[in-house]
């Protein structure tokens, strides 16, 4: 017996060291991807402060230099001066000049980035002045185009050269100092670039009529050559530009202002480089605590990358076969391969950047870009004139590396421990008489999922005893069992008439805070018109039988069309479509659902021998969703989208949906609409409006 009961004690101490195990296994885990996960958000927040630093700072600079003395009276000479050559005859010999550079210095760069044939008339000089300036300063200058700006004085002894002598070291030493690819100076009058660092193609063109009029640097020295305050600065994104061979470039301008009026305006070219620069902590991404895999990088509202991936320096062969196998096109691949960068040209359209996108912060383990599995931090970047969000990840093979590690220990230390079990089971079941035998069958039928496991009592010994008490727990544990089972059906039928599935599963699994941001979804509010007079003289149980009828139908008809009911209040009834799992024919299926419900009204109107007419309206754009509550949840829409379909509703005809623009340029080809022209709206005053024709 001694013996019997030390293999028991065995088997026990067996399933205690493996159950351990398992424990430890979890928490260690839970552990490490928490130490993770703040280490990414940590990173993400550092570089994320180093971005917006880099961006305070050359606004500060250029409020600086735009408001000296010398930038003023710079942009005044240069003014004057380009007047005068303005009034000059261009001889032919500086036309054929200037049209040979042209023929076969620029547009064959020009004709490669765009990968077409143009014109080069689209890009010649109009005016007299552009071609001196671009003569003196591109054509003949003795420097090469990479040098150019060396040159301080032309030395034809005109009164521009004179001027761009004085002040051109003093701005080529400002440029290079603040890190800047060019410094501009553009005429508010003309809209013409006046003053150029670097002496690209775009010196002395206008921006206003010229080849770059819808460039990035045209819209920037627009908006501020309409803003006489000192302190304005206007930034415009990163985009492609022509005149740096194609090369992304943003751009930061400041209004130069004499005596209160807008006199020019101060240009920034800045380099994609100096960015990359930050958001890659200059390529050292091991020594940064990134280890091989992981990496940051800045996505736009294009979600087209704003930085360089890793792989892209470290192992390009391997950084194109990933993009392929995460879904990039051929076109995206080639484009980063002809122009030399991923920047503007790769697409970085994942979880992670949708919700920094949309301004929401986070955490987690998401496909990646490339197709892999990553864990991740998200979060917006918060720089005026730009809508940016920065992810810090690391694939989640290596993150999880010593884990893996771990479960392998834990899987020899399993089949180890399996062996000894199934040896000393083995022992104990040529050793045990057959009452033993049926209680291990028992046992065997139970862990299966049979509650009539009853097994023999054959003896009123210890093994009897035990037998009887296994009995007795089969049927205490399959009635409670029974019970447990009954209140979960209740609280998961509960909780799924609360909130959405895809809402409800996340509370289950223990997420707080639930809030999403959703680009694009449809909101859609109904009320039953004259409902107030009509229950004031029924019976209240009469008023509920009837509302909760009319309701019900309209439930039914939201789960069969794809709609999620959010809420009713007293007779007005509040419907999504587009959340939690987006629809791309969101506004379709919600214009159909109000049909249904006006038809159903009708319907239930008659049935009950009542008048009863339906208002809905309805309106597209984005929403934040989330849960609220601690005692009783419900999950609710925000935004102005949501108040616009309300005033929709509200202003709207009895017995008719009415819409907002961006629901009707939607549907305008399935749909046959009635424009109802601009309605006053509270708390927006003028809103266009559509009535769908029933």
């Amino acid at each position: 017996m001694a013996a019997k009961l030390f293999a028991v004690l065995l088997l026990l101490g067996v399933v205690a060291v493996l159950i351990t195990s398992v424990l430890g296994y979890m928490r260690a885990r839970e552990a490490l991807e928490k130490v993770i996960f703040d280490q990414l958000t940590s990173a993400r927040e550092t570089k994320a402060h180093q971005v917006e630093a880099y961006f305070r700072t050359i606004r500060s600079e250029m409020r600086l230099l735009a408001a000296s003395k010398m930038v003023v009276d710079a942009m005044k000479g240069f003014r004057e001066a380009v007047d005068e050559l303005d009034r000059q005859d261009v001889p032919a010999d500086t036309r054929e000049k200037v049209l040979g550079w042209y023929n076969n210095d620029y547009m064959p760069m020009v004709r490669r980035v765009l990968n077409k044939d143009v014109p080069v008339d689209d890009f010649l000089p109009v005016g007299a002045a552009p071609y001196f300036l671009q003569k003196l300063y591109i054509v003949d200058n003795p420097h090469p185009a990479a040098r150019r700006k060396l040159m301080d004085d032309a030395g034809d002894g005109s009164t521009y050269s004179k001027i761009h002598a004085t002040y051109h070291p003093l701005m080529r030493t400002a440029a290079a100092t603040l890190g800047f690819f060019d410094y501009l100076m553009v005429d508010p009058r003309s809209g013409r670039v006046i003053y150029s660092v670097d002496k690209e193609a775009d010196f002395a063109t206008s921006l206003r009529a010229g080849p770059y009029r819808n460039s990035n640097i045209a819209s920037a020295a627009s908006r501020c050559a309409g803003a006489p305050d000192p302190s304005a600065t206007c930034l415009d994104d990163f985009a492609p530009y022509l005149p740096a061979d194609g090369i992304p470039a943003a751009f930061m301008a400041a209004p130069v202002i004499d005596q209160g009026a807008v006199i020019g305006v101060l240009v920034a070219q800045l380099s994609i480089d100096e960015l990359d620069d930050i958001v890659t902590g200059g390529r050292r991404w091991r020594h940064e605590g990134l280890g091989a895999t992981g990496e940051a990088y800045l996505v736009g509202p294009d979600f087209l990358v704003r930085s360089s991936g890793r792989n892209f320096f470290e192992n390009r062969d391997l950084y194109f076969s990933e993009l392929k196998a995460g879904g990039a096109s051929d076109e995206d691949i080639a484009n980063i391969r002809r122009y030399g960068t991923p920047i503007l040209h790769q697409h970085a359209d994942t979880t992670a950047t949708r919700a920094a996108i949309g301004g929401v912060e986070g955490v987690g383990e998401v496909i990646g870009y490339r197709g892999i599995p990553t864990l991740a931090s998200w979060g917006p970047v918060k720089i005026s004139g730009v809508n940016w969000a920065l992810v810090v990840k690391i694939d989640s093979a290596e993150a999880f590396a010593p884990i893996y590690r771990l479960e392998r220990a834990l899987l020899v230390v399993g089949a180890v421990a399996l062996l000894v079990v199934l040896i000393t089971a083995a022992w104990l079941s040529r050793s045990l008489l057959g009452p033993l035998r049926d209680l291990t069958a028992g046992v065997r039928r139970f862990a299966a999922g049979d509650y009539g496991a009853h097994v023999p009592v054959r003896s009123r010994d210890e093994i009897g005893q035990l037998c009887l008490a296994f009995n007795g727990m089969i049927d205490e544990l399959h009635e409670k069992n029974q019970l447990i089972e009954a209140k979960n059906r209740e609280n998961e039928e509960l909780l799924l008439n609360v909130l959405p599935a895809p809402i409800a599963n996340r509370l289950r699994g223990g997420e707080q805070g639930i809030a999403d941001g959703f680009a694009e979804v449809s909101v859609a509010f109904a009320d039953l018109v004259g409902f107030t007079a009509l229950s004031s003289d029924m019976p209240p149980a009469e008023v509920v039988t009837l509302l909760n009828g009319l309701f019900t139908r309209f439930d039914m008809a939201a789960s069969e069309i794809g709609i999620e009911k959010i809420k009713t209040v007293g007779d007005a009834y509040m419907a999504v479509c587009g959340l939690p799992v987006p629809a791309a024919d969101h506004a379709e299926r919600m214009v159909r659902m109000a049909i249904r419900m006006v038809h159903i009204t009708r319907e239930h109107a008659m049935e009950h021998g009542v008048s009863m007419r339906l208002r809905v309206g309805i309106n597209s754009g984005p929403v934040v969703a989330g849960v609220i509550g601690k005692s009783k949840y419900i999950y609710d829409l925000w935004g102005d989208t949501v108040n616009l379909a309300s005033r929709m509703e509200s202003g709207g005809i009895p017995d008719s949906i009415q819409v907002t623009r961006p629901v009707y340029e939607a549907l305008k080809d399935k749909f046959a609409f009635e424009s109802r022209g601009t309605i006053e709206v509270k708390g927006k005053g003028g809103v266009e409006a559509w009535v769908l024709r029933l």
